[in-house]
C-alpha cells in the first residue's frame, strides 16, 4: 500500500488542506475587517447612513474613553463609521498625563490620536487648564505663585508641543466661570490672578501657533448672565490681542430644565467678535426610566442644537459627550438621570440619532 493510497494519509491531507483553506479565509476576513474600518467614510457616503457622510468638512465629533476604545469592538466600529472628529474624554487631562510629578504617561492619549489618524478623524484637545482632575502632587503641593506659574506653563507647553500639528483645536481653559457668572475661585485664580487665562492662551499659542485655541464652559448656551460674562471675558482678551480663536459651548442639556432660549442668536454674537464657536460636549439627559415621549423630546433637543449651529456661519462643528448610554458619565454625577446619548446601552441608534442625521442631511443638501 502506497502512502497515496493509505486512507489515513489521505484523511490527514484532506484535513491539512481544509485547515489551510480555513486559515486563508480567516486571514482574508482580518484584512477585510481592517479595511472596512479605514474605508468606513467611503462606505457610508455611498449609502448615506452615517453622520460623518452627511457633513463634508464640518466636524461631527464624540468624546472617547480609552476603556471603551480598547475593549469594545462594536464601539470602535460605530466610532469609525459615524464621526470625523474625536475628543479625549479624560486621557489628556493633567491627572492622566502627569500622575507623578515629572513622569509622563502619554499612552492613553497617544492611542486616541493614533485611532483618529488611522480613520481619517480630526482630534480636539481637552483640556489644558481646569480646576478638576488635577494630580494630587499638584493640588497638595502648596506651591507659591511663582512656582505654580512655572508648573502651569511647563504643562501647557509640554502637552501642546507633543501633539503639535496633530490636534486642530484645544480647550485651553475649561470652565473658567462659576454658576454666579464670576470667574471661578480656583487655585489658578487665587494664586495667579485673572491673568492666568491670557497667559495660558499665550503659552499654548507659542507651542503650536496653528492650533485653534478655545475657552470652554457649560450653561452659556442661552441668553443670560453666564453667557454675558463669557462674552465680556473673550471681548476683553481680544482687546488685549490675546490669541483666542473660539468659544466652546458644552451643551449638557436636561429635559427637566427646558431648551436654552436664544441659542442661535447667542452663538451669532460670539462670531461677530471674529471668533468661531463649537458645540463641544453635547448630551441631553432625562429622569429614568426613559419613556417614548422623553426620547422624542430628546430627539427634538438634539435636532435644535444641530440646527442652531448649522445656521451660524462661524459654528464649525458639534461634539457629543460620548455617543452611547453604555459609557455615559451622567448616571455617576446625576443619580436617577441618564439615557443622554445618541445610541443606547447596546449601541443601537435612538430617535436622537435619526434626528441629528436628518438635520445634517437637510442642511448639507
Amino acid at each position: 500500500m502506497t502512502l497515496e493510497s493509505n486512507p489515513r494519509v489521505g484523511q490527514r491531507r484532506r484535513a491539512s488542506f481544509a485547515l489551510q483553506v480555513a486559515l486563508a479565509l480567516i486571514a482574508l476576513c482580518v484584512v477585510l475587517t481592517a479595511c472596512s474600518s479605514s474605508s468606513s467614510a467611503q462606505t457610508s457616503s455611498n449609502n448615506g447612513s452615517s453622520l460623518r457622510s452627511a457633513v463634508g468638512n464640518w466636524k461631527i465629533g464624540t468624546a472617547v474613553g480609552v476603556k471603551a476604545l480598547r475593549g469594545d469592538a462594536s464601539f470602535r466600529k460605530v466610532l469609525a463609521q459615524q464621526f470625523n472628529s474625536v475628543t479625549a474624554e479624560d486621557a489628556m487631562k493633567w491627572v492622566s498625563v502627569e500622575p507623578t510629578r515629572g513622569t509622563y504617561d502619554w499612552s492613553d492619549a497617544d492611542q486616541i490620536v493614533a485611532f483618529a489618524k488611522a480613520h481619517g478623524q480630526k482630534v480636539r484637545g481637552h483640556n489644558l487648564v481646569w480646576h478638576r482632575q488635577l494630580p494630587k502632587w499638584l493640588t497638595n503641593g502648596n506651591f507659591g505663585a511663582a512656582k505654580l506659574r512655572t508648573l502651569l506653563k511647563r504643562h501647557i507647553t509640554t502637552e501642546v508641543s507633543r501633539y503639535k500639528g496633530r490636534i486642530y483645536a484645544w480647550d485651553v481653559v475649561n470652565e473658567p466661570l462659576d454658576d454666579t457668572a464670576g470667574l471661578r475661585g480656583t487655585m489658578w485664580l487665587q494664586k495667579l490672578g485673572k491673568g492666568y487665562i491670557a497667559d495660558a492662551l499665550r503659552w499654548a499659542h507659542a507651542a503650536d501657533p496653528k492650533a485653534k485655541l478655545y475657552l470652554n464652559d457649560y450653561s452659556i448656551e442661552g441668553a443670560g448672565p453666564k453667557s454675558d460674562a463669557m462674552y465680556d471675558l473673550v471681548k476683553s482678551l481680544l482687546a488685549k490681542k490675546v490669541p483666542i480663536n473660539g468659544v466652546g459651548f458644552e451643551a449638557h442639556l436636561d429635559l427637566n430644565y427646558g431648551f436654552p432660549s436664544g441659542f442661535e442668536d447667542n452663538l451669532k454674537r460670539f462670531t461677530k467678535l471674529g471668533l468661531e464657536v463649537a458645540i463641544t460636549e453635547l448630551d441631553v439627559r432625562m429622569t429614568l426610566p426613559a419613556t417614548s415621549d422623553d426620547l422624542a423630546q430628546q430627539a427634538d433637543y438634539y435636532r435644535n442644537v444641530i440646527a442652531a449651529c448649522r445656521a451660524v456661519k462661524g459654528c464649525v462643528g458639534a461634539t457629543v459627550w460620548v455617543f452611547a448610554d453604555k459609557y455615559s458619565w451622567i448616571p455617576r454625577f446625576f443619580p436617577g438621570e441618564g439615557a443622554a446619548d445618541l445610541f443606547d446601552s447596546k449601541l443601537k441608534p435612538k430617535p436622537a440619532y435619526t434626528a441629528v442625521l436628518d438635520e445634517l442631511s437637510k442642511t448639507s443638501s
